[in-house]
């Protein structure tokens, strides 16, 4: 047997295999047998079909057949022997064979490539720098105290904006009258609401139920013309409100009972209150500002580690993606859901999962990043005293689950991330940057 393999690319392989007659007769004549017990002739019994007769009737397809099963055979011993391991489903391409000479054939296949990752440290990337705000903190402020107010039935519209008022509207035309054909719908309007339109603000003070006011706003949309081209177009709209019911929200004080209530009892003053919140949302900014970091750093990296990966680990992250995706269309309510459509749109995503993690796999065995038995044991105990759970449970879990993959990412990204120089800079600086790079 003599073979030959070739590098088509970085992921793709072709074998070239030729077999002599010697080693391979007797695999044909045992295979043509088989297939000869099972050929049904009229006038022959199964399997006793004369040799002769079947040779006339099928003359050397039945050795072809042969040859591919016994082509698929030994290239399936070759890749085990020498450890080609390819993935996905190996093709054929060529097969040539004639009986009572040598078998010649081909077949591509597709490897996991061994990437020689490199610009994977001293990365340097913006990342805008989050600070809690102080209106930040009394926005959130007022979201408490308007969760917890009650309302109660008002005479008229006062001038401090804390209203609701139950309208009917009615679309009317610019002199004023009901646009024919249009229905009047029932809607509330919160006025504490920032996005209400100043015009009702002002025209609907001092109004009792049962009284009218009209405002008016201006819709800018864009619009294709008759030539195709995008417009803007600005359309006035005009209604009319009558209201039938007001009520008045009561704001409760911001004491002690109410902070120990929304805080469950964590806080019981207005200081501390403001400290947890301010403390919650840089909480927030935090946990984003690392996902941002590690985006960037994994952009750059792959940018440098460009390469093409593997068709069939692409088509195995897409169908899950895909899959994913039409199991939470349907959740939401949507009938009809494109997989062709989804399959084209959501390609690239898998061919960049696919590249990241075959590049991330090669970085953590280059930099022999991995979780030894005695982290696992001190994180087992860490999170035993604050779970309850047996130590022993927990490195079981660890182990048999893929929380030991999710340590290891974790591990990597710290060391990327030590590696790299992250500058933080002003949100507004860095917008405007990066505006002008997509430009």
């Amino acid at each position: 047997m003599e073979y030959k393999i070739n590098d088509i690319s970085l992921t793709e392989r072709e074998i070239e295999i030729s077999l002599p007659f010697d080693e391979i007769k007797t695999d044909v004549e045992t295979e043509v047998k088989k297939k000869t017990k099972t050929v049904q002739i009229a006038g022959f019994r199964k399997g006793k079909v004369p040799p002769a007769l079947i040779k006339k009737i099928y003359g050397d397809a039945l050795e072809f057949e042969a040859s591919e099963k016994i082509a698929n055979h030994h290239f399936w011993e070759i890749a085990k022997e020498k450890h080609l391991h390819p993935i996905g489903q190996p093709a054929m391409t060529d097969i040539k064979y004639k009986p009572g000479e040598d078998l010649f054939f081909k077949v591509k296949y597709e490897i996991v490539p061994k990437l020689e990752v490199k610009d994977y440290t001293e990365l340097t990337i913006e990342i805008p720098k989050f600070e809690v705000k102080g209106d930040e903190v009394e926005s959130e402020i007022k979201y408490i105290l308007k969760a917890n107010s009650t309302n109660e039935q008002a005479d008229a519209v006062g001038d401090d904006r804390k209203f609701i008022l139950d309208v009917e509207m009615k679309k009317l035309d610019e002199n004023g009258a009901v646009i024919e054909g249009t229905k009047p719908e029932n809607i509330q309007i919160d006025l504490t609401n920032e996005r209400v339109q100043h015009e009702i603000l002002d025209n609907s003070k001092g109004k009792k139920t049962g009284e009218s006011f009209s405002f008016s706003f201006m819709d800018e949309s864009t619009k294709k013309d008759e030539n195709g081209e995008e417009k803007k177009v600005s359309e006035k709209y005009i209604y009319s409100a009558l209201i039938k019911g007001i009520k008045k929200i009561l704001t409760p004080e911001l004491n002690e009972k109410l902070i120990k209530k929304v805080t469950k009892d964590k806080v019981t003053n207005e200081t501390d209150l403001r400290a947890e919140i301010r403390k919650d949302i840089q909480g927030y900014y935090d946990q984003k500002t690392e996902e941002m970091i590690q985006d960037k750093l994994i952009n750059l990296i792959v940018k440098s580690n460009d390469f093409v990966p593997p068709v069939s680990l692409v088509n195995n992250i897409l169908e899950e993606m895909v899959k994913n995706e039409e199991e939470t269309s349907k959740k939401q309510g949507y009938r009809k859901y494109d997989k062709s459509e989804a399959a084209n749109r959501l390609r690239k995503a898998a061919e960049y999962n696919v590249k990241w993690y075959l590049i991330k796999e090669a970085i953590q065995k280059k930099e022999n990043i991995t979780i030894t038995d005695e982290e696992l044991n001190e994180l087992a105990a860490k999170d035993a005293e604050k779970n309850g759970i047996a130590i022993d449970k927990l490195i079981n879990y660890y182990k048999s689950s893929n929380y030991s993959e999710k340590l290891i990412d974790k591990k990597m990204y710290d060391f990327l991330k030590e590696k790299s120089n992250i500058n933080s800079v002003e949100p507004e600086k860095l917008l405007q940057k990066e505006t002008k790079e997509n430009e």
